[in-house]
């Protein structure tokens, strides 16, 4: 069953009975649901949580603002601060995970664990230019020169699946997503931070996780799952769940 938190505007599913200790924070263009088996499994050995829909995604309405995922951080904060008796165990994945990210760098009082699966922390690799005949489309458009409508046929063509089906302040949201980098934030944190990764995860490589891993001084681990890609939670729930329970130990 659904319930709303924060001020009202964020939705998410509930687990288990008692304090909530555990809050799940999804990907880009998923939602909490993916959570659902690990969650159940922490249900079944007493631990309470919440999975969370971001804004615009599942349940919850859009962000008034479009802003990246720093601005998310502040869009959840308040959530989190009514949520449970003391400091919570932050779930993220992918996106959401660099929320969590953000938030733990900036609340550690909110925060008792990261765990983090499949998170764009770092950059590894010197990002492609978009293709010459794109790019001049975008500098025409920017002139008035070529009309909206064959401005967005370019962007269906050659903008990522991900920009392609977004549209609105959600695309607004992407491209301020996709410039941002957290290197500062991983830097700054001072809880535990355990990640979680695939070994086919195609769309954050290993190569992130490891680097991250360099820039931590707080307690960390790596574990890696082989044959599992970048949908973790839901490919690899149980472990995903085994993982949570030694951040709350």
């Amino acid at each position: 069953m659904l319930r709303a938190y924060g001020d009202g505007n964020l939705f998410g599913e509930p687990y288990g009975e008692g304090p909530v200790r555990v809050v799940f924070l999804h990907g880009w263009a998923r939602r909490g649901q993916d959570f659902a088996a690990c969650a159940t499994e922490l249900a079944a050995h007493g631990v309470a949580s919440v999975a969370l829909d971001l804004p615009g995604f599942g349940s919850s309405p859009n962000p008034t603002v479009a802003g990246g995922r720093r601005h998310y951080a502040e869009l959840v904060t308040p959530a989190l601060q009514k949520l449970g008796e003391g400091p919570l165990v932050l779930v993220g994945h992918s996106f959401g995970g660099a929320v969590a990210t953000v938030i733990a760098a900036h609340h550690p009082e909110l925060v008792r664990a990261l765990v983090l699966v499949g998170v764009p922390l770092v950059s590894v690799s010197t990002p492609t230019r978009a293709p010459r005949r794109y790019r001049l489309i975008r500098f025409l458009h920017a002139k008035g020169m070529v009309s909206e409508v064959r401005m967005e046929a370019a962007r269906q063509r050659y903008g990522s699946s991900d920009y392609r089906n977004s549209s609105g302040v959600m695309r607004d949201v992407l491209v301020a997503s996709v410039n941002e980098t957290y290197e500062d934030e991983v830097k700054m944190q001072s809880v535990p931070v355990a990640l979680l990764w695939g070994e086919l995860d195609d769309v954050t490589p290993v190569d992130v996780a490891t680097r991250s891993l360099e820039l931590l001084s707080s307690p960390h681990s790596l574990r890696i799952l082989p044959g599992i890609g970048h949908l973790l939670p839901t490919l690899a729930p149980h472990e995903l769940a085994t993982t949570i329970q030694e951040a709350l130990s």
